[in-house]
């Protein structure tokens, strides 16, 4: 039986329809940085699904019963019941999105010289290992290499290189690992429970701890359900307790999976950790029962993670993103495989042969998805991960040239996504009139976020 969304719509938003003209326009104004385009020039908004789910009318009712008291509001207390239950650590701390958390545990975790291994940091992620003086360091499978491989768990951590980092002579600077789930940077791919068994074994061998970056962990427990031998008959709420409880500790982004636009947990099980974390808290985002949060928020994230390990919701998003990818692909367009939940990640390398890593094919990509129809997204490629001289010439590309669209929450039916698969179809066709681009100005961190291009008359 085909699957379909477990829900109606019951409140609408126009969508801006522009021409390409206006795009060109807008495009030029923005110095080809697509994230300082106005929204209301944007048809399909798919650059992230960070706070960008529509919220369902349980969570807009319980907002509207928020206590708003600045210390000890109920709404904090159904707050911390919920995660505590969820995550099984004692210590919950509020923040107001995922950023912060990180800022705030890695402050208390690392400091100038130490080390963070992952599976993939994200941006944010590795900026705010850096902020604090430490060092990111990436240690994907092997397998995430391949981008055609059907591997189920291509997002898993490379456990020999984790062991011989932690064994080897940059072990004692090593603080933490952190895992990913799905690990973002690295395609959406899932991470298994054999792989992160693994790391917590390893972790306990050597004496560091272990967190997870959990802002898609109900995705991740259901590809678990879908993937992994033995956990078939597991419900995502079973998994994801599981999972949570293998670690030390996470810092969750909930404006992913907890279908809000706004919110944040740090979990911990350790009590001292947790009091150095809360002093920065405190501090910087507010008091420890709203952490930058107001009632509101509190409610609609709790209600959130109620409804997101929903087995109907996570099978109705996963149909609705694999049929997206197979369109895509019948339309000649290749996608990190397998397909993934939150996001689709295009191969612009091998759609775009004639611009080289240099010319950012993944920026050129995106840009022309924009021009041809509105759509917006994110380039995961060169401009993202590669490195430059001061001249903001690239010196170092990237393994892959990617772009990412990210699939918003309960936000877009499916004959938006089919609309999505056929600007792509009449890209494809002509891939050769899509022009390179240049860096202008970018800063020397983030610059993904702020940068500035100019763009190559095409067939040069």
């Amino acid at each position: 039986m085909k699957s379909f969304p477990p829900y109606r719509i019951q409140v609408v938003k126009e969508i801006p329809i522009t021409t390409r003209q206006e795009r060109e326009e807008v495009l030029a104004r923005a110095a080809y940085n697509g994230f300082d385009v106005p929204a209301n020039k944007v048809t399909i908004d798919l650059l992230t699904d960070s706070g960008t789910g529509a919220p369902s009318a349980a969570q807009e009712a319980a907002a509207a019963g928020a206590d708003r008291s600045y210390a000890g509001s109920d709404s904090y207390y159904r707050f911390r019941e919920i995660v505590g239950e969820l995550t099984g650590h004692p210590h919950v701390l509020p923040v107001h999105q995922g950023r912060a958390a990180e800022r705030v545990l890695f402050g208390a975790v690392l400091g100038p010289g130490r080390i963070s291994l992952s599976n993939t940091h994200f941006d944010t992620t590795r900026a705010n290992v850096e902020l604090t003086g430490g060092e990111a360091r990436d240690l994907p499978c092997p397998e995430a290499r391949d981008l055609d491989s059907l591997d189920p768990f291509k997002g898993n951590i490379d456990l020999g290189e984790l062991e011989r980092t932690l064994a080897g002579p940059d072990g004692a600077r090593v603080a933490q690992v952190l895992i990913t789930i799905t690990n973002n940077g690295g395609g959406g791919q899932p991470v298994s429970m054999a792989n992160l068994e693994s790391v917590r074994r390893m972790c306990d061998r050597f004496g560091v701890p272990f967190f997870l970056d959990a802002a898609r962990f109900a995705e991740n427990a259901w590809l678990v359900t879908q993937r992994e031998p033995g956990y078939e008959q597991q419900t995502p709420r079973e998994v994801a307790r599981r999972t949570f409880r293998m670690a030390d500790g996470c810092v969750t982004s909930l404006k992913k999976d907890g279908i809000a636009p706004m919110g944040a947990f740090i979990a911990l099980r350790d009590a001292d950790l947790a009091q150095r974390c809360e002093a920065n808290l405190i501090a910087t985002e507010g008091f420890r029962t709203y952490g930058g949060l107001t009632g509101h928020d509190l409610e609609r994230v709790a209600q959130g993670l109620r409804e997101v390990l929903d087995p109907n919701y996570l099978g109705a998003r996963t149909a609705e993103t694999a049929h997206l990818a197979e369109l895509i692909n019948e339309a000649g367009v290749d996608t990190v495989q397998p397909p993934g939940i939150h996001a689709l990640y295009l191969n612009a390398g091998r759609l775009l042969p004639h611009i080289p890593a240099h010319g950012f094919p993944g920026h050129a990509l995106a840009c022309e998805l924009y021009l041809a129809g509105g759509i917006r997204c994110a380039e995961l490629g060169s401009l993202y991960l590669g490195e430059f001289d001061a001249a903001h010439n690239l010196v170092a590309p990237a393994p892959f040239e990617l772009v990412r669209l990210a699939i918003p929450r309960r936000t877009y039916t499916q004959s938006h996504l089919e609309y999505v698969a056929d600007v792509l179809s009449a890209i494809a066709k002509n891939p050769e009139q899509v022009p390179e681009y240049r860096v202008v100005d970018a800063p020397p961190v983030l610059r993904h976020f702020n940068l500035r291009m100019r763009r190559l008359p095409a067939n040069r």
